[in-house]
């Protein structure tokens, strides 16, 4: 007999037609079909009353940082923050309910806070004079800090940085307190409440040191369930995290032992530029050791470059304005090498690559790799492609990778602003930035989420980025696409990137129960409203994870 039923939905099952309600028998669907014929057998089933929601299988974000996303949970946010009077008005009140922070921290600063000119650890400093305070753009590549930060961090008289990162330097021969890059900002993670575990993932791969106690590992735990929380109240059910290390493994193997995993979590290996190419080995001993419904990892994650709004985005030509078209972190030869390693193992690799360059050496080392190993099904995933050469564009789907982009990075989205032609972007590359509906219509796999926390892990205004967007000037082109297809890149297609596309990503019977009941019919709706949409309930293996 079902556990649960779902009656009187609007049932888009990814297998064929729609359907009307569904039953649930041991963490499987176990029945698709009419209200009739899943009241017949409801039983003594748990019914959920749908009311002509939309039933879809459960959300996957194919992007995410988990552990840093849940720290940032309770930092402060400074999105919208303009000018040092605004910022003091919201940082001052923090300070004062934070007082024996070491470091006051926030995220998502605006590389404009200060409006034409780059922010300074002076505009910090009439913020917040007498404490360490320090705060992350929203993409995490850069940290602002003040005065006292840089000092209490041994970053004021600069600091020898690996290759790719920064500590900017003023005229006065003193760090301006702008850090570009992990290598420049470690020190100050080092110091957030969480000693720069959230991030670390990120910016070494490697796991604390020491080994934190039983104490600590409590503390990092409760902060990544409340992110789980967070997740399964947007209808989230699996996450693709995008940085790891053995220690974020070790959490979530013990999170899944005590029952506050609510969301299937893959973490990857992350090799890091600096990294000898050997280390895509541990990638195999984390393979054999995590390997459940719940956990897992399958997959290296390295960086090819950083991001536009810093310039450290690699471009195939110089940024307007400028002689420089930053550098690859990875070179060439080390990058196909670690390809080709990775992919001889079975291991799925995914990349960072914003800019056109990074894009290109990226399509390049998968090529390499399908040259010395042979063609096979890898479905290696380039994360974000922000700009790309037209050239390249077809090789995507020739080479059988991923376009694995986040609709609310891009202008047309309408979560950052636009960026003017001849700013950051030469007109012409504008032309191929953030081109989802270019790139798939070239019939290469596509697949949606959002990178959190950079913008939220919220799953509806992504969705309404996608589609309905806002209007942009003409030079842009129009990336929208459909609400159905949409969808599909945010669940069927993002259970095919991660290998269980035959488990999950669809209704029909013997697959996993996860599943989100939205509280109204998506495809009824304004498009321009789909980002007010809210799950009702969020089931993840039949176990009913959030309801509203």
């Amino acid at each position: 007999m079902p556990d649960i039923v779902i009656l009187n939905g609007r049932v888009i099952t990814f297998d064929g037609p729609d359907a009307e309600a569904l039953a649930i028998t041991g963490g499987e669907i176990a029945a698709v079909g009419t209200n009739s014929e899943i009241r017949d057998i409801a039983g003594n089933a748990r019914i959920i009353d749908a009311q002509g929601g939309t039933v879809l299988p459960g959300f996957i974000d194919s992007h995410v940082h988990l552990f840093g996303g849940s720290a940032e949970l309770d930092f402060l946010n400074l999105t919208g923050v303009k000018g040092v009077d605004e910022l003091a008005g919201v940082l001052r009140p923090y300070g004062v309910e934070r007082p024996n922070d070491t470091l006051l921290f926030a995220c998502s600063i605006d590389y404009a806070l200060m409006g034409d000119r780059g922010v300074t650890r002076h505009d910090l400093d009439a913020a917040m004079p007498d404490r360490p305070f320090a705060a992350c753009t929203a993409d995490h590549h850069t940290v602002y800090a003040n005065t006292k930060a840089l000092e209490a961090a041994g970053l004021l008289h600069g600091k020898d940085v690996a290759e790719g990162s920064e500590v900017v330097m003023g005229e006065d021969g003193l760090a301006t307190g702008e850090l570009l890059e992990a290598d420049a900002f470690g020190p100050i993670l080092a110091m957030t409440t969480f000693g720069g575990r959230e991030m670390l993932g990120m910016v070494t791969g490697a796991d604390p040191v020491p080994a934190p106690d039983v104490r600590t590992r409590a503390i990092d735990k409760a902060a990544i369930a409340k992110g789980f929380k967070h997740c399964a109240a947007q209808g989230i059910t699996g996450l693709h995290n995008m940085d790891g290390n053995f220690y974020q493994l070790g959490l979530l193997s013990e999170m899944e032992e005590e029952g506050t995993v609510l969301c299937r979590t893959e973490i990857p290996m992350h090799l890091k530029h600096t990294d000898p190419v050997e280390r895509v080995d541990e990638a195999a001993e984390m393979r054999t050791k995590y390997n459940t419904d719940m956990v897992w990892s399958r997959r290296v994650k390295m960086f090819m470059d950083g991001v536009l709004d810093s310039r450290t985005a690699f471009m195939l030509e110089p940024y307007p304005g400028t002689d420089t078209c930053s550098e690859p972190l990875f070179s060439a030869q080390q990058f196909k090498a670690a390809c080709i390693r990775a992919d001889a193992m079975g291991l799925q690799i995914a990349v960072h690559a914003i800019g056109d360059a990074a894009v290109r050496q990226t399509l390049d080392g998968y090529e390499a790799a399908q040259m010395a190993n042979g063609v096979r099904d890898s479905r290696h995933r380039i994360e974000h492609i922000e700009t790309i050469h037209p050239d390249d564009i077809p090789r995507i789907k020739q080479l059988g990778a991923v376009a694995s982009m986040q609709p609310l990075h891009s202008p047309r989205g309408g979560f950052f602003p636009c960026y003017e032609a001849g700013d950051i972007l030469h007109a012409h590359q504008i032309k191929t930035a953030f081109p989802w509906k270019t790139i798939r219509d070239t019939g290469a796999s596509l697949v949606f989420s959002t990178d959190w926390p950079v913008v939220p892990v919220d799953v509806m205004p992504t969705i309404q980025g996608a589609v309905a967007g806002v209007e942009l000037p003409d030079i842009w082109p129009d990336q929208r696409l459909g609400l159905r297809e949409t969808l599909a890149a945010y669940t069927r297609d993002n259970a095919w990137v991660e290998f269980n596309e035959h488990r999950k990503g669809r209704l029909r019977p013997g697959m996993m129960a996860d599943i989100v009941v939205m509280n109204t019919d998506l495809d009824s709706i304004d498009p321009r409203q789909l980002g007010s949409a809210r799950p009702a309930v969020t089931i993840c293996g039949g176990r009913i994870t959030y309801e509203a």
